[in-house]
């Protein structure tokens, strides 16, 4: 029953953009994800052939499948035509394709937005050589994929909030081990923040960043066992943690905080904090604005909005990744992304979808700041949840 209200679902959002014929799902080997996820299809299946799922704007859909594999598509309604030979499989995809202009696919024109091009080239030349013009299902998935229900959003407010106390915690176990002289190093850090999201009842894709110093001016750090500063006095530490309740369906909280192992923080990290901090604001209050209005901004307009403040303070050229992504059921999740760097992402922000706003200035071999909050986006509302936000580097001592 719920698949097929799922194909309903999509027929009706197929006649709302009245621009395509269609939305052709394929598949080989689980090449894509998103085509399980958006038909609630298990993504465990054993599946050695490729498959095909027409869901036309309206009639029945349609299964093409490899005879040694006819059930793989079972939960789905519509009628099925099996293969065998290459050349039948292209003959029996023409054929069903017949007379249609338009069709969506996870496509992305020159891969603009990598997430969702799914589709290898050769199969949308395939399709192409049909006479079809092959459009994008962003849009498309995003409303399938990064739409959350009320239960998902109330599982993001408990990740968030517990996330944020956990920031404490971790701000006053790094105090603590400095004032008793115990040796804390980054990855000890990591593992201190990993056991509280544990006991939380929560799990992570991966392990959180800690980093200290001039580690802390690599987005991207992370410390191993092996591989790990001790964290001193008189320096910067930044933590950037995400996980989200082991549930079903549960969606990710994702945020960063900074510290200062001293009583007072010096005066070019406060300047770098705060301009950081104006950029984030600049993005949040111009969505909250926006969203008052009822008139949802592109992933890319709200970058600019961040990105300018930052260049404005003359460090443009130190905040060398995107403003933000798509939150969900995986931390990077598959709607708009806050972002006219990486790409320019023109999707159009939903209602009942979440995003990070995350700008950071790194400065190679002194110390990185970033500041990170996640954003909810109701029909007339933008909502932090997981308060308070920092506003200054946090004194640890």
């Amino acid at each position: 029953m719920a698949h097929r209200t799922r194909i309903v679902a999509i027929q009706e959002a197929l006649r709302e953009m009245e621009t395509v014929d269609g939305w052709l799902f394929y598949d080989f080997r689980g090449s894509d994800p998103l085509a399980y996820r958006v038909l609630l299809l298990d993504p465990t299946r054993h599946v050695t052939r490729r498959w095909y799922y027409w869901i036309p704007t309206s009639g029945e859909p349609f299964k093409l499948l490899h005879r040694i594999e006819p059930r793989v598509l079972d939960e789905l309604p519509g009628q099925v035509q099996q293969y065998v030979s290459w050349e039948q499989q292209r003959l029996l995809l023409a054929s069903l394709l017949r007379g249609r202009q338009r069709i969506a696919m996870q496509y992305s024109p020159f891969n603009a937005v990598p997430y969702l091009s799914r589709v290898d080239a050769g199969t949308v030349e395939l399709i192409r050589s049909f006479g079809l013009d092959v459009v994008s299902s962003a849009d498309l998935v995003q409303q399938f994929e990064a739409v959350w229900t009320d239960e998902q959003l109330e599982s993001h407010r408990y990740a968030v909030t517990t996330l944020r106390n956990i920031v404490d915690e971790a701000f006053a176990h790094v105090a603590s081990c400095l004032s008793n002289e115990r040796p804390l190093s980054e990855y000890g850090l990591q593992q201190f923040i990993l056991s509280r999201i544990r006991d939380a009842g929560m799990t992570t894709s991966s392990a959180p960043i800690a980093a200290v110093g001039a580690h802390s001016a690599d987005p991207h750090y992370g410390p191993t066992e092996s591989r790990s500063s001790l964290i001193t006095r008189d320096n910067l530490v930044l933590i950037d943690l995400w996980a989200k309740r082991t549930a079903p369906s549960s969606v990710y909280g994702d945020i960063t905080w900074t510290g200062y192992t001293g009583r007072g923080v010096p005066a070019k990290q406060r300047t770098i904090f705060e301009h950081v901090r104006r950029g984030r604001d600049a993005a949040l209050s111009f969505v909250q604005g926006r969203v008052a209005t009822g008139r949802f901004p592109c992933g890319w307009e709200v970058d600019d909005v961040c990105r300018n403040t930052i260049r404005a303070a003359g460090y443009g050229d130190f905040f060398i990744h995107r403003t933000g992504h798509s939150i969900g059921e995986e931390v990077h999740g598959n709607g708009a992304n806050i972002d006219n760097l990486e790409t320019q992402d023109e999707r159009r922000l939903l209602p009942r979808t979440c995003f990070s706003i995350e700008p950071g200035i790194y400065l190679p071999g002194e110390f990185g700041i970033r500041s990170e909050l996640d954003v909810y986006i109701s029909d007339r509302e933008a909502v932090v949840y997981g308060l308070p936000l920092q506003t200054e580097i946090i004194p640890l001592l």
